[in-house]
C-alpha cells in the first residue's frame, strides 16, 4: 500500500530534497507541497495524505497551529514535525497539539523514510532519550496532581502499558516485559486510547509525564524503534 506523504516547509530546496529523497521509496508518494501552514491545512483537506511531513516556523500559519487544525479535522493523518534542534521546545507543543513524533531537517535519507512508515503505521517517532531529555523536564512544567480524564476506565493491565509506553517502548519490547504476545499489547493500546481520549501513541507519552504515569522498569530493553 502506498503512504501518501504532503511536505510542509517554507523553504522551496527543503522540500525538494525531502521530495527527491522520498521518491526513492516506491511504497511512499509525495502528493503535495505546502509552504505556509494555511495552505498545509487546505491541503491536507484537498489531497488526504496519510502522512504530513511538518514545519514549525512556516508564515501564514505556524506548523503547531496547522497541526492541531489537521488533527481536529483529519484524525487519521499521522504529522511528523520537521526541526533544526531536537530540544526545541516548539517540538513539545507540536506533540501535544498532535503530532505523531518529531524529525530533524538533516536527518539521513534512511531514517528520514523509516519516519514515514513508522508514522504511517501510528508508531511514535520518539525515543526513550528524547522522552528523558525533552518531554520530561517540559512535561513538569505543566504537571497536574490529578489523573487524567478516562484514567479510571482503564484496566489495570492498559495502566501497565500505558507507563511502559510512555517510556518510549514499542510494542514488542512491551510484549517482553510483560510477558505477553504483541498482538496482546495492540489489542491493549487501542481501547487504552480510546478512553483517553488521545489520537496515538506520541500524545499518550506526553500525557503520561504530565500526570507522573511513567512506569519504571526494571531495565532498559534491547530493542529500539528509534535510537537517537
Amino acid at each position: 500500500m502506498t503512504i501518501r506523504v504532503l511536505l510542509a516547509d517554507d523553504d522551496q530546496l527543503i522540500r525538494a530534497g525531502l521530495r527527491a529523497l522520498l521518491s526513492a521509496d516506491p511504497e511512499i508518494e509525495v502528493v503535495g507541497e505546502a509552504s505556509d501552514g494555511e495552505l498545509a491545512v487546505y491541503l491536507a483537506r484537498r489531497v488526504e495524505p496519510d502522512v504530513v511531513l511538518m514545519d514549525i516556523r512556516m508564515p501564514r500559519l505556524d506548523g503547531i497551529a496547522a497541526t492541531r487544525r489537521i488533527a481536529a479535522g483529519q484524525p487519521d493523518v499521522r504529522m511528523v514535525v520537521l526541526t533544526t534542534f531536537a530540544l526545541d521546545e516548539y517540538v513539545y507543543d507540536a506533540l501535544r497539539a498532535g503530532a505523531s513524533g518529531f524529525l530533524l531537517k538533516d536527518a539521513p535519507a534512511d531514517l528520514l523514510r523509516h519516519a514515514v512508515h513508522a508514522a504511517a503505521r501510528g508508531e511514535a517517532m520518539l525515543s526513550p532519550r528524547i522522552a528523558s531529555m525533552l518531554i520530561a523536564p517540559l512535561a513538569a512544567r505543566h504537571r497536574r496532581a490529578d489523573p487524567p480524564a478516562g484514567y479510571v476506565e482503564l484496566t489495570p493491565r492498559e495502566r501497565d502499558v500505558l507507563g511502559l509506553l510512555a517510556r518510549g517502548w514499542s510494542n514488542t519490547e512491551i510484549a517482553d516485559d510483560l510477558g505477553v504476545s504483541e498482538a496482546t499489547i495492540k489489542s491493549h493500546i487501542t481501547p487504552l486510547l480510546a478512553k483517553l481520549g488521545l489520537r496515538d501513541r506520541a500524545q499518550a507519552i506526553v500525557l503520561a509525564h504530565e500526570h507522573g504515569l511513567v512506569q519504571c522498569a526494571p531495565q532498559e530493553p534491547t530493542r529500539r524503534l528509534l535510537d537517537t
